[in-house]
């Protein structure tokens, strides 16, 4: 009977450390396996957070060629055509504010860039500060892009705000008098103020082969070949981007394209040796995306006997693209030049520019010509007359040169009034002695 109950007591015990044993190893497993809802609100837990490092990749700065790839195909696959194509244009409007118009174009159209003229300009620091308003108004587009800023600021005859800047000479008299290394110095004193006033883009230098036009640096090809490069990276050293122009080159030409058409009537084999032989050097031996080209409003019947060079495929796509090998941005010269607007609507102007190749469309002046060709764009892709490939492909371009070139968005006015027309600057140029 004792035997029973000792054998009952150990039984007892034994059940006992049985359930402990299972208790902790149930107890183990549950720590390290999860229940169905649990494992379903971990998974969605560490998509949350991959989602918020994906954000906060995105929030990254562009520090690459291949980040800024990246970020450009980012943002082709999500803008509108309507966005798209305001980036293709580079407009003026009038004042020394922001007006409706401009404020308009680039909230809601979403324009690429704007080209001042003295209309624009009445001193460095007001520049600057439009510069700075301009910029600020992108904040209340839905792209937020920054604006390529503008201007022609040639030298001689053609300079912008003339009595408040350096006295910058013209082609004509480097090319007689300056060495290389002085065009050079030239043209980085003149970047640094456009850049003081945040204007990106210089439509210079002037590569037309002439004896008799103050804007070129001559009729040797080999000098103007290498006067131009010259100038090139003395405003590429001065965060400005040049533009070669006008290709395939105005200076057989006596009729001025801002009033009437005009056609060169030479051979190809002539022009290649000659006129377009400065283009072709700089094209070949310098970074094409620190240039850009714009082609004129001339005909060329060696290459197109129908269309001017601005709305020539033959030239752009088939002579500048594929037989020169140029890579960067072609801009058009400004589409309400009398070459082209007596002859074309402003709604087929765009299209034909866009179909020939070009990448930017310049419109200077008229509110009403800048919307009709915005919308004759969209209206043309719309109906399937302008593949949305060749839309890409030119949006790309701005894009790529923005997230590349454009690295600040603001200056400093009072900095601006400084650098423009200093001492310094304008010593240089007058001890170079052009007589």
């Amino acid at each position: 009977m004792r035997i029973s109950k000792k054998y009952k007591r150990l039984s007892v015990l034994a059940l006992v450390l049985a359930l402990v044993v299972i208790w902790f190893h149930f107890n183990n497993d549950s720590n390290q396996t999860e229940a169905p809802d649990e494992k379903k609100a971990s998974t969605e837990h560490r998509e949350k957070d991959k989602a918020v490092e994906e954000q906060e990749e995105e929030k990254v700065p562009v520090t690459s060629d291949m980040d800024a790839a990246k970020k450009v195909k980012k943002l082709l696959e999500t803008m509108t055509l309507e966005e798209k194509v305001g980036q293709l244009m580079i407009v003026g409007f009038d004042g020394t504010e922001k007006n409706s118009h401009i404020s308009e174009l680039v909230e809601e159209k979403n324009i690429g860039g704007v080209i001042y003229f003295d209309r624009n300009m009445s001193s460095p620091k007001q520049v600057a500060e439009l510069s700075n308003s301009l910029q600020q108004s992108t904040g209340n587009s839905s792209t937020q892009l920054p604006l390529m800023l503008a201007v022609d600021q040639e030298g001689g005859d053609i300079v912008r705000m003339r009595e408040q800047v350096s006295p910058i000479p013209s082609q004509q008299k480097l090319g007689n008098y300056a060495t290389p290394e002085q065009v050079y110095e030239v043209a980085k004193l003149n970047g640094a103020e456009l850049e003081s006033m945040g204007i990106h883009i210089n439509f210079a230098p002037v590569l037309d082969l002439s004896t008799t036009d103050s804007r070129s640096f001559g009729k040797n090809p080999e000098k103007v070949y290498q006067y131009g490069g010259k100038a090139i990276q003395g405003l590429n050293d001065s965060s400005i981007t040049g533009a070669l122009k006008h290709f395939p080159g105005n200076g057989r030409s006596n009729i001025d394209p801002h009033v009437e058409t005009s056609s060169v009537e030479s051979t190809q084999l002539d022009l290649e040796n000659s006129d377009i032989y400065p283009f072709t050097r700089i094209i070949k031996e310098m970074d094409n995306q620190k240039f850009f080209v714009m082609v004129t409003h001339i005909k060329y019947p060696a290459y197109d006997q129908e269309k001017p060079a601005s709305l020539s495929h033959a030239i752009i796509e088939d002579l500048l693209r594929e037989k020169l090998g140029y890579k960067g941005i072609v801009i058009t010269d400004d589409l309400e030049m009398g070459a082209v607007n007596k002859y074309f609507s402003y709604k087929d102007m765009g299209k034909e520019a866009l179909l020939a190749g070009a990448d930017i469309l310049l419109v200077c002046h008229q509110y009403e010509n800048q919307l009709e060709v915005y919308n004759g764009i969209i209206e043309a892709v719309q109906k399937g007359e302008i593949p949305m490939e060749r839309i890409d492909e030119a949006v790309e371009r701005v894009l790529t040169y923005k997230l590349n070139a454009i690295h600040g968005t603001v200056v400093d006015p009072e900095q601006a009034e400084k650098v423009v027309k200093s001492a310094e600057h304008v010593n240089y140029i007058r001890n170079l002695q052009l007589n």
